[in-house]
């Protein structure tokens, strides 16, 4: 026999751990299943030795508790416009409330008091020269907790959902569904059964694959969200320190002119380092920062942004088949001159120790990236940093070094109802960047605190 609780949540990123302290406020019987290590447990040999990935069974930089972000930068970014598409079930007044409620807990959680953004006149200079480029930047807020502060952050979190009595189990990924008559009743693990009268499924991107083949086991409708693509480049911090004073991580959108694609930047780490990650079978490239300054240089992604349209519904695939074709050109991370880029030749071991700029993650191997990535992708991106050049000069630069590929998987996007439960099967929710909903910590957690309210409006 199996065992009963009030509420199951799969994944214990931001979306699974803000719903189940919101839920254990009420009493409920709450149990979380992880398929990653627990935080303490969680260890990146790559990032530790400096060498490629060694391909672990879970990759504690995108599973574990405290999900993918564990190990970021920890940017919580205050904004409708970028990390995901809760504006289309809350109007702002209504999502603004609910991130400064997720403000105030990562607060007391021990984050940062700072917040970038908040000087209007800084950021109204930038933004209009930014336009004379091409160049829109999304005007936001942002926390920044750093990858040190953050991990304190999510240590206060686990010990939170300890004090609130709810069930941690990791180590135990969730197999299938239990679905009788349209009706969710828990779920199967390898170490059993277990039931509950509501199940959440928040397991963050990297269970992006696997919500997707739940869905389609269950006759689950989806919609087509976008692939990102592209690379990560490193250059000298004090090229983007005009933009990363005024904003932290600026975000900059751009439309390139030979393909009209979306190109934007991502993830920018000021001060920060350049490290692999793994989902699934394939090594993508990341990037973290400090609280304090750990390089002289500043890296983030240029991602191009792809669509896809009938027939083809499988963006994942796509970008995966993308990340795989570097991995077999050197077996891991590849980084290039951006001038060898240029000049249509591979970077060696010899042209990136001559590089002004040096490399944050020793594992990369030196390569050519335009045997990974395909011509469109790469036109789009040097359209962009040619732009880019414009408003911050240096970032066009020869010796900036570019690493690839980095390959965003957003999943299928789940059709919910309005209090984010699965259409057509009932007492099942979702939420978070698995489901396809959300793009970024601040969103995950506000889409687990609005799973939470849904879920005890019922009771």
């Amino acid at each position: 026999m199996g065992r009963f609780y009030d509420v199951i949540v799969v994944g214990s990123g931001p979306a699974g751990t803000f719903s189940a302290l919101e839920l254990a406020k009420s009493g409920l019987k709450v149990l979380i299943l992880e398929k990653g290590d627990d935080l303490l447990k969680r260890k990146c040999p790559a990032l530790e030795k400096q060498v490629p990935c060694v391909k672990c069974k879970s990759c504690s930089i995108t599973s574990g508790f405290g999900g993918a972000g564990a190990f970021s930068d920890g940017k919580v970014t205050l904004s409708a416009e970028v990390g995901g598409n809760l504006k289309d079930f809350l109007d702002q007044k209504e999502l603004d409330k609910l991130f400064q409620k997720v403000i105030e807990k990562l607060m007391e959680f021990g984050a940062p008091q700072r917040i970038y953004g908040l000087d209007s006149e800084k950021v109204d200079k930038v933004y209009y020269e930014a336009q004379r480029y091409g160049l829109e930047i999304v005007k936001s807020k942002v926390l920044h907790m750093g990858t040190d502060k953050g991990y304190l952050v999510l240590k206060s979190i686990r010990e939170a959902i300890e004090s609130a009595k709810i069930e941690l189990h990791v180590n135990e990924p969730v197999e299938d569904l239990i679905i009788k008559n349209s009706v969710v009743e828990g779920v199967k693990t390898s170490k059993g059964e277990y039931f509950g009268k509501f199940v959440i499924l928040a397991p963050g991107r990297s269970g992006a694959e696997w919500l997707f083949k739940m869905s389609k086991k269950y006759g689950i409708k989806t919609d087509t969200n976008p692939v990102d693509i592209g690379v990560r480049i490193e250059v000298p911090a004090e090229v983007l320190k005009k933009l990363t004073e005024v904003f932290y991580e600026p975000k900059i959108i751009y439309y390139s002119k030979s393909f009209d694609d979306k190109v934007r930047t991502f993830c920018v780490n000021p001060y920060g380092v350049v490290v692999p990650e793994m989902t699934e079978d394939v090594v993508t490239v990341n990037g973290h920062s400090y609280s304090y300054p750990v390089s002289n240089n500043t890296n983030l992604a240029i991602l191009v942004s792809t669509k896809f349209t009938h027939p083809f519904n499988d963006p994942v695939s796509y970008g995966k088949s993308i990340a795989r074709l570097a991995n077999l050109l050197t077996g891991s991370v590849i980084i290039q001159r951006y001038g060898d880029l240029k000049l249509g030749r591979r970077s060696t071991e010899d042209r990136i120790k001559r590089s002004i700029v040096k490399p944050t993650y020793l594992g990369a191997v030196p390569g050519d990236l335009s045997f990974a990535l395909p011509y469109r992708y790469l036109s789009s991106i040097k359209e962009m940093l040619d732009q880019l050049d414009k408003l911050v000069p240096g970032m066009a630069d020869d010796g900036n070094l570019i690493y690839g590929v980095e390959v965003k998987f957003y999943s299928a996007r789940i059709r919910v109802t309005k209090d984010f439960e699965i259409d057509g099967i009932q007492n099942l929710f979702v939420a978070g960047d698995g489901a396809g909903i959300t793009r970024g910590l601040s969103q995950a957690a506000v889409s687990g605190i609005l799973v939470a309210t849904s879920i005890l409006r019922r009771l």
